[in-house]
């Protein structure tokens, strides 16, 4: 049966402004990160990817939490996989998480020129041919590690219009909001449905991530690799639903020869109104992006966190 949802209030994200408080003796450590941060991403490309995977080989010894999270997610969606290999996975996973620091930075603030050269979008044709219908297109993206750079990418050749959490640090806030905004047309507070819903009837370029946790509302529970009741949003089918548009699947990928944003067809007959195989069918195709590059995806996330009430009891 379909769900109705109430769409609220919905505003676009007002960019913050640079404050002289920012040179408060609290900003520094933070200003500290963000000049290291901005000399690194002028380096050579290669060299901060050695810089990346190594500050992730570290990460993976010291912060024991997260690698706990990712080896227990691993150990849930492949049951089949022995101890050795998921290990190395988990490494893997941890060297890419280090890259991401990177890549947020590169997303950022490097030139259109050099973002160019080093990512690329394939199948963007899948989007222009929504967009020439008189629709807008809802694009579903999976959560790999360098997505902040590959929006950048895609941004270079279609700004899109994206959900936005605001950072915690109003320094941070503002490095951050900027940043993003040289990939996206304009961002909408993480609640604003009704925004999101207005911009895919005017025919934008919308992206949506429909494979974490956003808990016990507005989901239901379906497989997700080998986990046979992950909760699963379904904002997915709200947003095809309500409004004029077609879906894309979008895989943010780092490659032997540097990154792309591979664009792939929607599901036919999507939505179909039983919400629950429609969800279902959402995650068996993140599934198979996911293995595309499985050492890439945020495992480090809590994907199985949130339980059904008839089995309540944790995974982790």
């Amino acid at each position: 049966m379909r769900q109705t949802f109430s769409l609220g209030l919905a505003v676009q994200v007002k960019a913050p402004r640079f404050q002289l408080s920012f040179f408060h003796p609290r900003y520094w450590l933070t200003w500290l990160s963000i000049g290291m941060l901005y000399l690194i991403s002028w380096l050579p490309y290669r060299l901060q990817l050695t810089l990346g995977k190594t500050i992730g080989r570290l990460l993976h010894k010291a912060v024991k939490s997260r690698r706990r999270v990712a080896e227990r997610n691993l150990e849930l969606a492949f049951p089949q996989m022995d101890k050795p290999a998921r290990d190395a996975l988990v490494l893997q996973n941890f060297e890419a998480a280090g890259m991401a620091m990177f890549e947020a930075s590169m997303g950022w603030w490097w030139p259109d020129w050099r973002v160019q050269k080093l990512g690329k979008v394939v199948g963007y044709e899948h989007i222009q041919a929504i967009l020439a219908k008189g629709k807008g297109v809802l694009g579903l993206a999976i959560h790999n590690m360098n997505l902040e750079f590959n929006c950048r990418v895609m941004g270079n050749v279609h700004p899109s219009v994206v959900f936005y959490r605001r950072h915690n640090n109003p320094l941070m806030e503002y490095m951050q909001y900027h940043g993003r905004a040289r990939s996206n047309k304009y961002m909408i507070h993480k609640r604003g449905v009704g925004e999101m819903l207005k911009a895919l009837n005017s025919g934008e370029l919308c992206l949506y991530l429909p494979d974490q946790d956003y808990g016990p509302k507005r989901c239901e529970y379906v497989p997700f690799f080998a986990v046979p009741d992950a909760a699963t949003t379904t904002g997915t089918l709200l947003f095809a639903s309500q409004s004029n548009c077609e879906t894309v699947f979008l895989v943010p990928l780092r490659t032997a020869e540097g990154y792309e944003i591979r664009v792939l067809p929607g599901l036919e007959n999507f939505p179909s109104g039983d919400d629950k195989e429609d969800v279902a069918r959402v995650n068996r195709k993140v599934e198979e992006l996911v293995m595309m590059a499985p050492e890439q995806y945020l495992w480090m996330h809590k994907r199985y966190k949130t339980r059904p009430p008839e089995n309540p009891t944790s995974l982790y």
